[in-house]
């Protein structure tokens, strides 16, 4: 049979997602900074839904902000494996953090560099990219959730240079600290989910308040909250892409949500794992370290290949989602892959912290230990993001050839 150089083909693609040099640098030295700035605020945090008020400032004054957003822009200018891997550093030290960043740096600030005019960019991102303005995305709404563009109830209304936006937005990760809403709501609503425009909204526009706070089992400390637009006037110069363009924006922005958000599965798994081999060690039972015992030596090996193949998946999807166009998500290979990144990568933490628990016993049953904390967030992953059902019946639907947008 004559050599049709499949196999050189097939190790070039596996090899898409190996770390490079300046990749690990970046992981290397986000870790560096969250374990020591980042991870004493952790406990605070935790025990009274605190948020550092100087924190965004401080990220973006070490170059932890606008990663994928040029240098001319203020950003880093590097790539999506390079924001993934950040995610993953700040959320094994401090994973309130970690999505608040994930929620300005992907969801705000990424989706607003992708789809923004020249003007645009230039008016907002310096500010989102030295941390000096905080950004938000609001789409989940009170009935709003795994069919966020069919059950949307804001409405944005043209009135000459202006949009006036009408509605509430529920579950919005920063939206009581935010400056920069990404927006949607719909401006034809009879044409259904194809009415849906986004708009670049500045949170402390009149017309615009939080109307309350929310109090979460885990994530502590990360804003989240209830926001409410009244008759708020918005320039149509903030319309972002085109009007009644905002699915193909939500949709790829979905997209890689999904593949970056994965990496807060895998940087809270990772210390759960490390959490417990130092607990292994040192706790004695029966005159003894548990560590000594089979049982214990095989949940910390299941742990260990839960982690490893979480990893290896969530960066093969973060190289792949690199090459996705501005309108290119909600279908398609990345679709399927990126919405299986995160189910896997959540289950998975969910597996890796139960285990974790059992080893720590009594002691990581109580409210205020770390391993606690780290439990505490398993259920927002596989809620978030589209819930881990959504997760399946998009990959299904990628499977089977299914026209239905999920």
């Amino acid at each position: 049979m004559a050599d049709t150089g499949a196999p050189e083909a097939s190790a070039a693609a596996s090899m898409q997602w190996q770390l490079t040099a300046d990749q690990r640098a970046v992981l290397e030295a986000a870790d560096r900074f969250a374990q020591a700035e980042l991870y004493p605020l952790a406990k605070r945090m935790d025990e009274e839904e605190w948020w550092p008020p100087d924190v965004f400032a401080r990220l973006g004054a070490e170059g932890f902000l606008g990663i994928t957003v040029p240098q001319s822009y203020g950003g880093a200018g590097l790539d999506l494996t390079s924001a993934g891997l950040v995610a993953e550093a700040f959320s094994r030290w401090n994973h309130a953090i970690g999505l608040s960043w994930i929620a300005h740096d992907n969801l705000c600030v990424h989706n607003l560099f992708r789809h923004a005019s020249e003007a645009q960019r230039r008016r907002h991102l310096p500010d989102l990219c030295s941390g000096r303005h905080v950004g938000a995305l609001a789409l989940t709404e009170p009935g709003a959730g795994s069919d966020a563009l069919g059950s949307m109830r804001t409405t944005a209304r043209r009135e000459g240079d202006h949009y006036v936006l009408n509605g509430t937005k529920l579950f919005i990760t920063n939206g009581p600290i935010a400056d920069v809403l990404l927006t949607y709501a719909k401006t034809d609503p009879s044409l259904g989910t194809h009415g849906v425009s986004a708009f670049i909204v500045e949170a402390h526009s009149p017309g615009v308040r939080v109307a309350q706070k929310l109090t979460k089992m885990g994530f502590r400390g990360s804003q989240t909250g209830e926001l409410v637009y009244t008759d708020c006037h918005v320039p149509v110069d903030n319309l972002l892409g085109a009007e009644n363009g905002g699915v193909g924006i939500l949709m790829t922005g979905l997209d890689l949500e999904r593949a970056t958000i994965a990496s807060i599965c895998l940087g809270i798994a990772e210390r759960a794992l490390q959490l417990s081999v130092d607990y292994a060690r040192s706790r004695r039972q029966f005159g003894r370290p548990i560590a000594d015992f089979e049982m214990i030596q095989a949940k910390l090996a299941d742990m260990y290949v839960g982690v490893e193949t979480m990893r290896t998946l969530i960066y093969r999807v973060l190289a792949a989602a690199e090459s996705v166009g501005a309108q290119g998500g909600g279908r398609g290979s990345i679709h399927a892959q990126s919405a299986a990144s995160v189910l896997y990568a959540a289950e998975s933490m969910g597996r890796v912290l139960s285990d974790a628990l059992q080893i720590h016993g009594g002691n990581g049953y109580i409210w205020e230990s770390e391993i606690n904390r780290l439990y505490r967030a398993i259920k927002l992953l596989e809620i978030g993001a589209g819930t881990s059902e959504i997760r399946r019946l998009i990959i299904a639907r990628e499977l089977l050839g299914s026209t239905d947008a999920v």
